[in-house]
């Protein structure tokens, strides 16, 4: 196991986890700009307004992503396993 091996495991995780966190917080930022815009244009300052289309938002991107989602976190875990031999060998 060499230290380029260790790098190239920690980018690899970290792109993984940057793809499966994008749209749930590529959807709460869009979501948070618009209830923002709204709240400030009528002057509503209600908290649950802002926190409850959030939640509904990340609820239909879970549904929408959430297979593919899984299916990258089970494809680069399998991926580690099956490094396993290589980096003790």
């Amino acid at each position: 196991m060499t230290d380029t091996s260790i790098t190239q495991i920690g980018l690899r995780t970290l792109t993984v986890a940057g793809m499966l966190s994008a749209p749930i917080l590529l959807t709460t930022l869009a979501l948070g700009l618009l209830i923002g815009i709204f709240q400030s244009a009528t002057q509503l300052q209600e908290p649950t307004l802002a926190f409850v289309p959030k939640l509904l938002g990340v609820g239909v991107v879970l549904l929408v992503s959430g297979n593919w989602m899984l299916n990258e976190a089970i494809t680069y875990t399998h991926q580690l396993f099956d490094m396993i031999p290589h980096l003790l060998g």
